[in-house]
């Protein structure tokens, strides 16, 4: 198991909670490369090298698959969706159990990426979901780009170039196109990492006809007033992002005030993006528990 304290171990050496945190500001545009990697070389850790922490911060996808795009209990393929008030069209991850069926279809689940595109992580999200029970689905902003270009370096630079709220109508169009799609029932939830959490809490008030659950993990609140979500929200935040827990009080607040019917789990000692299992932000005990509770979350909201 990798965990976190005030540092994670990585290679058997600590690497310092402030790398974490560059990192962070490096994945959110705040610093660039040359920057982050800058600040890691002063900190002068015996027997902690540049590549080392470099290696254990920047995602290896080889690492993020828990269900094979082989597994014979799920089948997925790539689908393409209008979205008019968005980029026109859009494209996305589409998997589900393979006993579903227009006759037997099944409650769909709308997977949010993070600000990068659709890579190899959310996919696993997705086939996780489909093999939990759900029709899910996974878009991919870059689409309109060309998509995904197979690193997160580009991906968050291509992801950055886009408007904000064309990518909002084409999440809002897929979640529209997942309601009447014929392997699905009439229940839609949503569930979103990082940009995705964010996602998760604005559809959920774009919305509130469509979403019937809604999971974000560590999201910034939405921009639309947080009275209109009907939804139940299942909330997830990690204990050492301070960035995104700042906007929690103001949020929570508001949600108490419209009477919305969400929970909120503050996960310690674990750093924003803990449940991505590529990095070395990981923390498996943190986000074994948080993936439990989202499906149990869904089962009693989806069903």
């Amino acid at each position: 198991m990798r965990s976190n304290n005030d540092s994670k171990q990585f290679s058997d050496v600590a690497i310092p909670q402030e790398a974490f945190d560059w990192y962070d500001e490096y994945a959110h545009g705040d610093i660039d490369r040359r920057t982050f990697l800058k600040r890691l070389a002063t900190l002068g850790v015996v027997g902690l090298s540049l590549s080392a922490v470099s290696g254990a911060l920047i995602p290896n996808y080889a690492l993020a698959e828990q269900v094979s795009f082989n597994d014979a209990d799920i089948k997925a393929n790539y689908v393409e969706f209008d979205s008019p008030e968005g980029y026109g069209k859009g494209r996305g991850y589409l998997v589900g159990p393979t006993g579903v069926s227009a006759e037997k279809p099944a409650p769909a689940v709308l997977v949010a990426h993070e600000n990068r595109g659709l890579n190899p992580y959310i996919e696993d999200v997705a086939r996780r979901l489909a093999k939990a029970g759900y029709v899910a689905f996974a878009p991919d902003a870059l689409y309109s780009l060309g998509g995904y270009p197979g690193n997160d370096d580009e991906g968050r630079a291509m992801q950055k170039t886009l408007d904000r709220s064309k990518i909002e109508a084409d999440f809002a169009a897929a979640a529209q196109m997942l309601t009447t799609h014929e392997l699905t029932t009439d229940k839609l939830g949503m569930v979103g990492f990082c940009f995705g959490g964010y996602l998760t809490n604005q559809l959920a008030a774009m919305l509130p006809e469509t979403i019937n659950a809604a999971v974000p993990y560590y999201g910034t609140p939405p921009q639309m007033p947080a009275a209109n979500i009907k939804a139940p929200l299942q909330l997830h935040f990690a204990g050492l992002d301070k960035r995104v827990n700042g906007y929690w009080p103001e949020y929570e607040v508001a949600l108490k005030a419209a009477h919305i019917d969400y929970s909120a789990f503050i996960y310690p000692y674990v750093n924003h993006g803990f449940h991505n299992d590529s990095t070395g932000r990981y923390d498996e005990e943190s986000a074994e528990l948080a993936w439990q509770r989202t499906l149990t979350f869904f089962k009693r909201h989806l069903s």
